[in-house]
Formats: C-alpha cells, sequence, structure tokens
C-alpha cells in the first residue's frame, strides 16, 4: 500500500482551552481497554445489569443485542451507543457503563533517561512522574526538550514539546500532563532537530499502519 504523508508539528506552547477543558486536548477521557472489567448497569431493567470483561477483539456480549465494540470508547460513549441499540428493545434504556477494574496499562519512557523501557501504570502518572519512575535524567539530558507523543483514536500521532524546568515549577497540567496508556515520553540529549529517526522508529513499533512522516522544528 502507498505510504500516507503525514506532518507533525511539535509545539511548545498550548493554546489556552475553554473553562472546564483540559489545555491542549492532552488529557482526554479513559477510553476502554481490551481486558477492561465493565459493568453495564439497567436503572429500569435491572436484570439485565451485569459485568463483562472487553475481549481481545475489543467487543463485549450482552443480553438482547448484537456484539458491540467497546475498546476505544470511552465509558459515557459506550452507554450512548448501549441506550441507542436497547431502545428498540426497551422502553426506557437508562444505562451507564463503569469500569470495575483496569487491564495492565503501560507507558513508554526513553533517551536520556537512567532507566529506559516500559513502565506500568497503576493509576494517574505525570510526565515528570514517569521520568521519576525511569530513574530520573541522565547528565546529557536536555529538560527543555522533552518530547511527549501520543496515538490520536484515528491512530495518527501527536507530538508535543515539554519544558521539564517550567514543568517542576508550575501547577498548571499543561506543562505536566497526566500520561494515558501507551504515551511515549522521550528525553532528548541534543535537541528535538536530531530525534526524527527515533520518533520514526517507535512510532512504526507503536501504531500498526505504513506512513511516512516528518518532524517539523523551528530552531
Amino acid at each position: 500500500m502507498p505510504a500516507i504523508c503525514l506532518s507533525l508539528a511539535i509545539l511548545s506552547t498550548v493554546a489556552a482551552a475553554p473553562p472546564g477543558q483540559p489545555p491542549g486536548g492532552l488529557e482526554p477521557e479513559y477510553t476502554i481497554q481490551v481486558g477492561d472489567l465493565l459493568s453495564v448497569k439497567f436503572f429500569y431493567n435491572k436484570d439485565l445489569t451485569e459485568d463483562v470483561v472487553v475481549r481481545p477483539d475489543g467487543r463485549i456480549s450482552l443480553q438482547l443485542i448484537p456484539e458491540v465494540l467497546a475498546a476505544g470508547r470511552t465509558p459515557a460513549g459506550l452507554a450512548e451507543v448501549l441506550r441507542g441499540l436497547y431502545s428498540t428493545q426497551l422502553d426506557r434504556p437508562e444505562i451507564a457503563v463503569i469500569v470495575r477494574s483496569f487491564t495492565s496499562q503501560r507507558i513508554y519512557v526513553d533517551g536520556e533517561v537512567a532507566k529506559p523501557g516500559e513502565i506500568l501504570m497503576s493509576g494517574p502518572l505525570t510526565v515528570l512522574q514517569a521520568i521519576a519512575r525511569a530513574g530520573g535524567t541522565t547528565y546529557n539530558a536536555q529538560p527543555k526538550h522533552v518530547l511527549l507523543i501520543r496515538r490520536e483514536q484515528d491512530g495518527s500521532p501527536r507530538v508535543l514539546e515539554l519544558d521539564l524546568k517550567k514543568a517542576r515549577k508550575s501547577a498548571t497540567p499543561d506543562r505536566d500532563p497526566v500520561l494515558i496508556p501507551f504515551d511515549v515520553v522521550y528525553v532528548s540529549k541534543s535537541g528535538i532537530a536530531h530525534v526524527n529517526t527515533w520518533v520514526d522508529q517507535y512510532i512504526r513499533k507503536n501504531i500498526p499502519v505504513d506512513f511516512g512522516f516528518r518532524i517539523d522544528v523551528n530552531d
């Protein structure tokens, strides 16, 4: 298949978000993952309430309706889909989806850290906390040039440049974003202009499509 040309813009600042919305869109709602245990609650049809595990294909099976894709959706989004499906079966399909237990979530820290590699998440984890879990930065690290690489819902990568020095002094969440599963944190050695090859390799490992891309940077 032909390669898809994709340009990754590295953002040095995050645009102001509307009140109540996380800055820069880097702290989205939790999305359901394969292996999560979900409780699907029916408020007026309690006999349909049940707990289900998201299968390896990302789907769940419930009574009265076809199998439903759950992985990649937020709990609220899945509940909305279920309400639509059950509306042909029930008069008042009021449904809530609750994540009872989470599958093993992981992020990756690489570059100039003491212990690069995979980190399992047992709860909320920010960029600074992840780097601390990786043993901290090395002597050669460039703390002003840390990359956060994240897959969007459509599979495309987004790259954000972070400044650890500012993050340590700031209480705003856009400086030290909360990570989500499969995020990649890269601490550069000599500036972001030299990590094109590394980003290429890491994105190809984490996104199962064949594409070419470039990183646009203003030195």
